[in-house]
């Protein structure tokens, strides 16, 4: 079983997954949002997904904010596709992979390509930390 997560934004989504064992996590790709669900679709059926975590984009008291709403609506068309969804807070994690990827010396646009895979990829470990002892996959 792998675990695929979303890191849903205004034009593109991110894409990260588990190994098999779901272990150990990579960014996967960046696709247009008009493409993300077609796209995600293929991957749970190629890989074998059986869970699609979500990044929910909570506001830093916890409140939620209107793309919050349509994160959820985008989650509802994920979970149409007869996989398990989670809603997963991901506050910061863009912001952390934006730091992550200046370290690399790679210049603005190169990391704007891998920007959204690795916020996902973020949502990804936080939520396998959070359920290592749980039954997360």
């Amino acid at each position: 079983m792998r675990i695929l997560a979303v890191d849903y934004g205004e034009a593109r989504v991110g894409l990260a997954i588990t190994d098999p064992t779901c272990t150990i996590c990579q960014p996967l790709k960046v696709v247009s949002r008009s493409e993300a669900l077609k796209e995600i679709g293929r991957i749970i059926k190629d890989c074998q997904v059986k869970k699609v975590v979500v990044g929910l984009p909570l506001n830093m008291d916890g409140s939620e904010g209107e793309m919050a709403s349509k994160v959820k609506v985008f989650a509802g068309m994920i979970r149409a596709l007869g996989v398990d969804v989670e809603l997963v807070d991901e506050r910061l994690t863009s912001y952390e992979a934006e730091g992550i990827l200046k370290q690399t010396g790679l210049s603005w646009r190169k990391r704007k390509k891998k920007l959204d895979a690795l916020a996902a990829c973020l949502i990804l470990e936080s939520y396998l930390r959070k359920t290592e002892n749980a039954s997360g996959c």
